[in-house]
């Protein structure tokens, strides 16, 4: 379906998307508001990021064919965050890039990124794993099973480390992942860490942390992502 001019009450400034959709259709402004959200309307050729997007009567939009208003189901996104870089759930992919990983095979929606919950956080200066959601089962799980998910993290410290102070880091379970000059990589996995309580450990152990990549949370891992790439969970995927 295609219009190139709503049929009424237009001006310069033009009308919002949503109500040319509902005119064009005869749809409800909600189901139209559906139809954009879904990424089944064009603009002069490209998809509508909002239902709140003003369109002047000299516009050509489209909608696909066949297309059904319905809503968008909410999705969970995984980043890979870099060390340094805030996390704001309000702009959670601002600067990412989509991972070639990723085979979800969802075409990113505007959608997406609304209402969006960040329920793995981690502290500015660590890296790693980063999960938002929009679904309900997914955020109550990482909230309530909070103190049993195992994280497993690389901890970069400065010089080497014996075997006496990976012992002095339990509960937490610590290997030495590789040791180069001057620094080791160790290799943690720890249930439901408090905030602080890895540098707490590897201060208990003398060690001075020069970084922290948390590698997976239960049993979702970053799978090859680089630093700035995210990917959608898969369904069968479970923490």
């Amino acid at each position: 379906m295609t219009s190139d001019a709503p049929h009424h009450d237009s001006d310069a400034e033009g009308i919002r998307l949503a109500k040319r959709v509902a005119e064009m259709t005869g749809y409800s402004r909600r189901e139209a508001e559906l139809l954009i959200d879904n990424g089944v309307v064009r603009v002069d050729g490209t998809v509508a990021p909002t239902p709140q997007m003003r369109v002047r009567p000299a516009q050509r939009v489209e909608i696909e064919k066949n297309a059904t208003p319905q809503p968008v189901p909410p999705v969970t996104i995984v980043l890979h965050k870099p060390p340094g870089v805030r996390v704001n759930p309000a702009t959670p992919l601002a600067g990412a890039r989509r991972s070639e990983t990723d085979r979800s095979g969802l075409l990113q929606l505007p959608r997406h990124l609304v209402d969006q919950r960040c329920v793995a956080t981690l502290a500015p200066h660590d890296s790693g794993l980063v999960v938002f959601t929009q679904v309900p089962g997914i955020e109550r799980k990482l909230v309530e099973d909070a103190g049993i998910l195992e994280h497993e993290l690389v901890v970069e410290v400065q010089g080497a480390v014996v075997a006496e102070a990976l012992q002095a880091m339990r509960p937490a379970r610590v290997s030495v992942a590789s040791q180069r000059e001057g620094r080791t990589s160790l290799r943690f996995a720890i249930k439901g860490p408090q905030p602080g309580q890895v540098s707490a450990l590897c201060e208990r152990a003398g060690l001075k942390i020069l970084g922290v990549r948390r590698l997976r949370l239960g049993r979702v891992a970053l799978a090859g992502m680089a630093p700035g790439e995210w990917r959608y969970l898969l369904p069968d995927e479970r923490f």
